[in-house]
């Protein structure tokens, strides 16, 4: 395993770095990166009915779309993003790899636990969010640490859905989320805590080696970051528009359907959510396009697709019913 630390804050690199470790190194990696106030969106999500658009324009917060699912994001310069990326099989495990950051954090004495399907938290309180992909034997998994987090800007950023907290007797993101900064006798500087936890995953994975990029590999990413991570289409797309839809609340996540239907048939289908899979939701979408609009046969479609691939923790009947 090699250790990398971002020389830069820009979040259109950071992510773009991520993409660029994970189709041309070979090694095991821990990758580490800060990025100024930013909104990270999931794959799969919308990005129009994730944030607060009036906030964010009138403070020129950029949003970047990553590779991975799971729900939006806000970063600034007290959070701390981990990455690591490592070769494996074809399936989702949070644990796994939040454990060591579980155990540095118990190191300080911060009583900090896996919680639900992708959050760290503190007394209940949520401190990280966690998302992961697959691509070519390898898994990608990344988090957000918050530690000193301005958690003002974060509940004023985000367009956070009701059905986040259907059932739940907390109604706010502000009253469910908090910094590690505010569970330790002597807060850390972040400086600090970069330093404290590379220590902890250097020595845990005995890594020999500080990565750092040559000047023809930050050309390369630089690349990805003009063609794709910096692009109105990759982040935004077009808004979509459907004769019908519907948004769901399921075990795995919430799911945006946009439906077009002409003649009995799917004439177009797209999918937005914070749910996770190990496979392309577009596989999907390519599958349902121009099929006869009818649940049985919707239902062996995705069954023939290994449809649990694609939506982690969603029945297939449960999702079928809802396109109706």
């Amino acid at each position: 395993m090699i250790y990398i630390l971002s020389q830069t804050h820009n979040p259109y690199f950071n992510i773009a770095t991520e993409e660029y470790l994970m189709n041309n190194f070979t090694e095991d990696i821990f990758y580490m990166y800060r990025n100024d106030k930013s909104i990270i969106i999931g794959k799969n999500q919308n990005a129009h009915s994730e944030i607060n658009k009036d906030y964010v324009e009138k403070h020129d917060i950029p949003v970047v779309r990553r590779r991975s699912g799971g729900g939006a994001v806000f970063h600034d310069l007290g959070n701390l993003n981990f990455c690591f990326i490592t070769s494996g099989e074809e399936k989702l495990n949070f644990e796994e790899f939040t454990k060591p950051i579980i155990e540095a954090l118990r190191e300080l004495k911060v009583d900090a636990k896996f919680s639900g399907r992708n959050d760290l938290t503190i007394n209940g309180k949520k401190f990280s969010g966690n998302a992961q992909y697959h691509h070519k034997n390898k898994m990608l998994h990344h988090g957000t640490l918050l530690l000193s987090s301005n958690l003002s800007d974060v509940t004023k950023a985000l367009k956070v859905k009701k059905l986040k907290f259907k059932d739940k007797s907390v109604k706010s993101v502000k009253s469910r989320i908090t910094t590690i900064n505010e569970h330790l006798e002597n807060p850390l500087s972040i400086e600090n805590f970069i330093e404290i936890l590379s220590e902890y995953i250097i020595k845990l994975n005995d890594i020999k080696q500080k990565y750092t990029f040559s000047d023809k590999e930050i050309c390369e990413i630089q690349e990805l970051v003009d063609t794709k991570y910096e692009t109105w289409e990759w982040n935004y797309g077009k808004s979509p528009k459907a004769s019908f839809e519907n948004e769901v609340k399921f075990p795995g996540g919430i799911i945006e359907y946009y439906i077009d239907v002409r003649k009995g048939r799917i004439e177009k289908i797209k999918l937005h959510g914070d749910f996770f899979g190990v496979r392309d939701i577009s596989d999907i979408e390519a599958a349902l396009t121009n099929t006869p609009y009818n649940k049985e046969n919707i239902i062996e479609i995705l069954d023939n697709l290994e449809f649990y691939n694609y939506l982690a923790g969603v029945p297939l009947e449960d999702f079928v019913n809802n396109m109706f």
